[in-house]
């Protein structure tokens, strides 16, 4: 079981001109094995941060991040081996991955980097984890990126996350971008991977609909603070804070959402 906690985070930027802007303020959570939190707000909540400072491209201005007890290295070993523990897929999958090198070369790198397999076995873990999201390796291991669908695309940097076989996995809004009839796919891919493999799973999100199907818990930001922590169905059915309400009546009805994206889903085939 592996546990990462978040406690009592606060991040302070200085901005040249506008003086100090908190973007976090005292967030604490604790995400687990086997458990998916979805942390649900609108754009300029606080999300974005919480990934960077999970990610280490941010540090808080208070509060630390543990894992498995231990406050997370500033650098070296420890740091690599942190990183290979929790991979992040982006909000974008068009601009992370590099249009310059092929599918195999995106996928097979933290194989190398991190000597996940013996080098002789590579070629057969790219293809078993192309396999595992849901693609042809022979079609799509030597195409670039820009010839591969959205949808396509961001399962590929799925299964570039999880080549490192990660114990926790942080999806910064991995739909977004992607066109309603392709999100349900990829929605039930991370839920089902989530499950098979005993991940931890933050989704990062603006969406209740998804966060309630998709998330055992979830958190509700709102400028920097956490204005509500909870099992989702509570959060969502029961809110208790104004915003929370807010969020919910501004949502789309979650059985129509699930009902559109599978009858689009069926039409894009």
């Amino acid at each position: 079981m592996t546990t990462l906690e978040f406690k009592n985070v606060t991040k302070i930027y200085n901005v040249r001109g506008s003086g100090q802007i908190r973007a976090l303020d005292d967030v604490s959570f604790t995400l687990r094995s086997h458990q998916t939190i979805g942390l649900v707000g609108q754009s300029g909540s606080g999300k974005s941060t919480i990934a960077k400072i999970l990610t280490q491209l941010e540090t808080p201005t208070h509060g630390e991040v543990l894992l498995d007890g231990t406050p997370i290295p500033r650098g070296g070993r420890g740091l690599r081996k942190y990183r290979q523990q929790l991979r992040m897929v982006f909000q974008d999958p068009f601009a992370s991955l590099n249009p310059y090198h092929s599918i195999r070369h995106h996928v097979e790198r933290p194989l190398r980097l991190d000597k996940v397999v013996p080098s002789g076995e590579i070629d057969a873990e790219v293809r078993r984890l192309l396999e595992r999201v849901k693609l042809d390796p022979d079609a799509v291991m030597e195409r670039r990126p820009h010839e591969l669908s959205g949808g396509q695309r961001q399962r590929v940097a799925i299964a570039r996350a999880l080549a490192s076989r990660p114990a926790l996995l942080v999806a910064d809004e991995p739909v977004s971008m992607l066109d309603v009839s392709l999100r349900l796919g990829v929605l039930n891919l991370l839920a089902d991977l989530q499950r098979e493999q005993g991940l931890g799973v933050l989704y990062i999100t603006h969406d209740l609909a998804t966060a309630r199907h998709f998330s055992d818990e979830i958190m509700v930001l709102n400028q920097g603070r956490a204005v509500e922590y909870g099992p989702a169905d509570d959060v969502i059915l029961n809110p208790k804070d104004p915003y929370t309400r807010e969020l919910r009546a501004a949502s789309p009805d979650p059985e129509e959402f699930f009902r559109t994206a599978a009858t689009q889903a069926g039409g894009a085939r």
